[in-house]
């Protein structure tokens, strides 16, 4: 059995800005993770494809409000960010 992928270990190099905002987007990007390891089984990050980022902003978050959206959006760049991959949303 593998250990849990640690997101928070993951982000940490590009989490700025205020508690609230690290801790909105570390929730955030569990979400993201949780919803493609379901739907892939992409066990990691490193494994993601835009498409699979894209599917879940599109899908899981087409009943959402707006703004949720538009968070899980800037979440979704600082997912790219880390990655190093020039994803655009």
């Amino acid at each position: 059995m593998s250990k849990p992928f640690n997101m928070e270990l993951f982000l940490a190099g590009v989490l700025t800005g205020s508690q609230a905002t690290r801790q909105r987007h570390l929730r955030q990007a569990k979400a993201i993770y949780a919803a493609i390891a379901e739907r892939w089984q992409r066990e990691t990050p490193w494994s993601w494809q835009r498409k699979h980022v894209a599917w879940f902003l599109n899908h899981r978050l087409n009943k959402s409000k707006e703004t949720t959206r538009y968070y899980y959006l800037l979440t979704a760049r600082l997912l790219a960010r880390r990655l190093e991959k020039p994803w655009k949303f």
